[in-house]
């Protein structure tokens, strides 16, 4: 009977694996390109391969890991059609977070909200921390989207930021220096989060889409979400699930 059941409170080994493989490609320390031997995980994690194999498959199902037959599992690698994807999929989501925000959320809770992640950056930029700023910067987005009260764009958006975090970190260096310092990288999210205390949806939407275009032609330059035709994937490039 249902009754009979316990509560779970306790993380499973393969979610465990899952997530340290997860913060591992994320951060790049399984740079993109990177294959995974099973043996070699097996050992690192000290489990057997059940666990492991249950892990992996839940970052293939994420887009995460392809799978080439014959030759194992692989992190993703990121080019420029990847890049394009990842942000034109991002640009739809908080635009419509965005919007459930202005149309019906608490407009200066969510922006007193953004402001400390704001801060955040200002903060790791004084500190010379890229990694710091780089976490400080998507957690504004993250909870831009989290604001929405929408569980469904939530959802869609872990993936997509996982993916934005190894673009950052395989081209930290060049998205850094790409920038006059992170002064300007501040003022275009305070810009954000003035024209939602003004309850200006507009110039939000055209903020955010500016945003998102500028980030895709610093990442991966000859590139637009705004004019010419999308660059094509590559065949076995990222799937988001």
């Amino acid at each position: 009977m249902l009754a009979d059941i316990e509560p779970v409170n306790r993380e499973s080994t393969a979610g465990i694996i899952a997530r340290q493989l997860r913060d591992a490609i994320m951060n790049g320390s399984l740079p993109p390109g990177t294959q995974l031997g099973e043996t070699d995980l097996a050992a690192r994690f000290q489990v057997s391969r059940g666990p492991l194999r249950e892990a992996m498959q839940r970052l293939v199902s994420e887009g995460l890991l392809r799978s080439e037959r014959h030759r194992g599992l692989f992190v993703i690698d990121l080019e420029p059609g990847d890049v394009y994807d990842i942000y034109s999929a991002r640009s739809a989501i908080e635009r419509a977070a965005a919007i459930r925000i202005m149309r019906g959320g608490d407009r200066d809770r969510v922006a007193a909200m953004l402001d400390d992640a704001v801060h955040a950056m200002a903060e790791a930029d004084q500190q010379d921390d890229p990694a710091a700023l780089t976490e400080a910067d998507l957690r504004f987005h993250e909870e831009l989207i989290e604001a929405s009260g929408s569980r469904r764009l939530t959802r869609m958006a872990r993936t997509l930021l996982i993916e934005t975090r190894m673009c950052l970190s395989a081209l930290q260096e060049t998205y850094r220096k790409s920038y006059q310092g992170a002064d300007e990288r501040v003022a275009e999210h305070n810009q954000i989060i003035d024209a939602i205390r003004q309850d200006d949806e507009e110039t939000v939407l055209a903020l955010l889409e500016a945003h998102m275009e500028d980030a895709v032609q610093r990442l991966a330059p000859g590139t637009s979400l705004t004019s010419g035709a999308a660059p094509g994937l590559p065949v076995g490039g990222v799937d988001i699930a």
